[in-house]
């Protein structure tokens, strides 16, 4: 018709934020990317005087965070409407080499989502990269620390194929496939990163069943993934196979004034989520290793307010390394190792924040304690003896301003 406007075919938004952080902490940790994101404080280190070398403190001022993504959608695909996203940041993917000049490639762009959606009346297809399905982005904490939970939440993007399912307005299923990529299980000493995903030929398979109405988000989730270690063993041609199972739940509850969020989960070789886990290799007659998974528990709590200018919260998370099932295992491949003889036991973290907001800016003073027991480990990596407790203080102000 005359004078009316033709609807848009196509739609492109851009956002992000720069992010400017302050850290300090009392003790050396296990780390990612120059001390930004912190895993868990490391075990007692003695020298020749008794003294622990792990007991000192260090800082660092870092915007390797900030952000880029855009959102874009064209023109109606197969009778669906269509949508994509590209989003990425300056954290880089490699840490600093202690044994050669270079810092990596921290501060260099890099990708972490790339997704195409098609989305009908009941039924969503997504296609590429984005979060592991064990991530919820709509129950993570809401901590300052750009860990965003990690050892207790999963975390981490995926390739992936996930098809959503309404099965009702409240009620939904999610069906996904999906293969590890950035963050990754432990590969065997003298084969490829990412090694045990690109010898299977089965991708990791996710089931989630998802409650959402206005206040309430509540769901439950399992996984199986298949993972070939190795090709060839002792020189021999393996098929030898790392099977694990994961489960995992949450629940979420908004109003007005407060958030409050729960998340537990528990399962086999957890590594790829940055969390506790990994495997352990046996040895067989045959001559050709076999593999058993860690098992991991972790449960986080994170409450919040919900105020438009200042908000504080507090977080409380747990991890718990179980182990193997079967003893006498030949090597560990696993996170939170010190040697061959010692691992950690548990991590616990406390934190305390409040969000000033103000338009599109943002100021969090985060104070934060994790705490780690180290120990001597039995047959079946669990620790059960020469048991030390380790803490780290981090004080953390962020400075976030969106676009």
């Amino acid at each position: 018709m005359y004078g009316q406007e033709k609807p848009k075919e196509w739609d492109i938004n851009f956002y992000g934020y720069a992010r400017a952080d302050y850290i300090f902490d009392s003790r050396k940790s296990a780390y990612v990317r120059e001390y930004q994101l912190n895993l868990y404080p490391l075990d007692v280190a003695k020298d020749a005087n008794g003294e622990d070398k792990n007991a000192t403190g260090s800082s660092n001022f870092l915007s390797v965070v900030s952000r880029l993504g855009v959102k874009f959608k064209g023109p109606d695909v197969f009778k669906a409407k269509i949508s994509g996203n590209l989003e990425g940041d300056f954290f880089g993917n490699t840490e600093v080499n202690a044994a050669a000049s270079g810092t990596g490639s921290i501060g260099l762009f890099r990708l972490r989502h790339a997704t195409i959606k098609l989305d009908w009346a009941k039924t969503s297809l997504t296609l590429g990269q984005t979060w592991y399905p064990t991530f919820v982005p709509e129950v993570f904490p809401g901590v300052a620390n750009f860990n965003t939970g990690i050892m207790f939440n999963p975390f981490g993007w995926a390739g992936q194929i996930r098809l959503r399912q309404k099965i009702s307005e409240q009620l939904s299923f999610d069906l996904v496939a999906y293969k590890d990529r950035e963050f990754t299980a432990s590969s065997v000493s003298g084969t490829a990163p990412n090694a045990p995903t690109f010898n299977s030929s089965v991708p990791t398979l996710h089931g989630q069943f998802q409650f959402k109405n206005k206040k309430i988000i509540a769901g439950l989730g399992a996984e199986y993934q298949s993972l070939k270690p190795v090709i060839e063993s002792g020189g021999l041609a393996s098929d030898e196979k790392l099977n694990s199972t994961t489960v995992f739940g949450y629940f979420k509850y908004a109003n007005e004034a407060i958030v409050t969020k729960l998340y537990g989960i528990s399962g086999g070789n957890l590594t790829h989520l940055v969390m506790l886990g990994g495997y352990g290799s046996y040895a067989n007659s045959n001559g050709i290793d076999s593999y058993k998974p860690t098992k991991t528990t972790a449960f986080w709590v994170d409450i919040a307010s919900n105020k438009s200018k200042i908000a504080p919260g507090l977080f409380a998370g747990y991890s718990k390394n179980n182990g193997l099932s079967n003893s006498g295992y030949k090597a560990l491949y696993m996170r939170g190792l010190n040697g061959t003889t010692r691992a950690i036991d548990n991590v616990w973290r406390v934190s305390a924040r409040v969000d000033f907001k103000e338009n599109k800016f943002k100021l969090t003073p985060e104070l934060e304690y994790t705490g780690a027991t180290w120990g001597a480990m039995d047959s079946s990596a669990k620790v059960v003896s020469a048991k030390e407790n380790v803490g780290n203080f981090r004080a953390l102000v962020s400075a976030t301003y969106s676009f």
